[in-house]
């Protein structure tokens, strides 16, 4: 990342004639800000890895949706026994199904793109794995809709056909809408991505600041001996190539000018306090949070006046960003799975154990219970009950 010391001067132009007594002034100009790349290698890297409210975002996400369990329903009943229940209960004998599923959630923030494989073992489907996005690639057909799913990993690759008819698979996609790509979606981390470069540029900023005695840029003055106005063409590449050297890059912010010879430094530009990073990296870290749906009263980021206190920003948070990403999942697990558990599976969240929803549920039953015109078995199926049976 460059600094505001530039890499650059502008020398005055020479005077064949006129005033002599006018001082040259090297001005620093600022370059073109340099944006990290929209590949899931850098995004990860910069997003997740190097930024604590991306990461906090993302786990926040993956973490509550994999807690919801999800449950294999047929004919509005959930059986304990259904083969496709006990697979989502139990994907893998060496991940737990809240392992897996944190994976899938969050390769899907981080992507955009989440993929599942199935193991079959007798032509029944035994295990999930979480595989990671950027090691697969749709081959599409005549058509333009994937035909294969290719995996990649190193030397090794493996073809993952899809069955034209049916749709059947061993890999299940799922995807985040795109409005320009028909095949991969967007991830809300790509969206935030200038939030993070703005966010972590601050802070190696203020970093490099504090290492090195901060100074803001500005303009080298020079008066010379006798008023002479301007370098030699030597004295001004051997300034250029100094400053160049010795002030550029973060490494480099703050680093103390040592002038002789008629230079004078003279502060242009606004001050890192002037600046303000503080609200600065406040606003980018407003923005990350936005477009991952997390409240930033969950993160800890003051200056929030939208919800009255943390409860209410946490019941939001559950019912705008995780309810319809599980419901959405859930959707989209149940189409996938019927080739082999048949058509009658539904595949829905089972939310009456989730904490955050209790006030939602006890609302409802207080609803329903004073609701006099319906009948025993319409409340219970409003509430999500089978028919008959005991209610708790």
């Amino acid at each position: 990342m460059k600094t505001w010391f530039g890499a650059a001067f502008t020398r005055a132009p020479q005077q064949k004639s006129g005033n002599t007594n006018t001082p040259l002034i090297a001005l620093q100009l600022r370059g073109r800000c340099q944006w990290t790349p929209r590949t899931y290698s850098t995004l990860a890297r910069e997003g997740f890895q190097k930024n604590a409210i991306a990461n906090r975002c993302i786990r926040m996400i993956s973490e509550a949706a994999a807690s919801v369990e999800l449950c294999a329903e047929r004919s509005g009943i959930c059986h304990d026994d259904d083969p496709a229940r006990k697979l989502l209960q139990t994907p893998s004998l060496k991940m737990s199904r809240a392992e897996i599923f944190e994976a899938h959630y969050g390769y899907l923030q981080l992507s955009g793109n989440a993929f599942l494989q199935i193991a079959l073992v007798d032509g029944t489907p035994s295990a999930l794995f979480a595989l990671r996005p950027d090691r697969l690639r749709a081959i599409v057909g005549s058509d333009g809709w994937p035909r294969i799913w290719e995996y990649d990993a190193g030397s090794k690759k493996h073809k993952f056909s899809i069955e034209p008819s049916s749709g059947q698979s061993l890999i299940h996609h799922m995807r985040l809408f795109h409005p320009c790509d028909d095949i991969y979606g967007l991830s809300p981390l790509e969206s935030a991505a200038q939030a993070v470069d703005i966010h972590n540029a601050g802070g190696l900023w203020c970093k490099s600041l504090l290492d090195n005695s901060a100074r803001p840029s500005g303009a080298i003055v020079y008066t010379g001996k006798n008023s002479a106005d301007r370098l030699t063409d030597e004295q001004f590449e051997q300034l250029r190539s100094e400053m160049d050297y010795h002030h550029s890059g973060p490494a480099a912010a703050g680093r103390p000018l040592i002038l002789e010879g008629g230079l004078d430094w003279k502060p242009m530009s606004m001050s890192p306090a002037d600046m303000d990073f503080i609200n600065a990296r406040r606003e980018a870290a407003r923005e990350i949070a936005l477009a991952f749906g997390v409240p930033p009263m969950l993160l800890g980021i003051p200056g929030d006046n939208t919800y009255a206190n943390y409860k209410e920003a946490n019941l939001a948070f559950w019912r705008q960003t995780i309810l319809p990403l599980v419901r959405k999942t859930a959707d989209s697990l149940g189409v996938w799975l019927r080739p082999w558990f048949g058509d009658d599976l539904r595949v829905h969240a089972k939310l009456d154990d989730i904490p955050a929803l209790a006030f939602d549920r006890s609302q409802l039953w207080a609803n329903l219970k004073d609701a006099s015109f319906m009948t025993d078995d319409e409340k219970r199926a409003l509430a999500g009950l089978p028919n008959g049976g005991d209610p708790s």
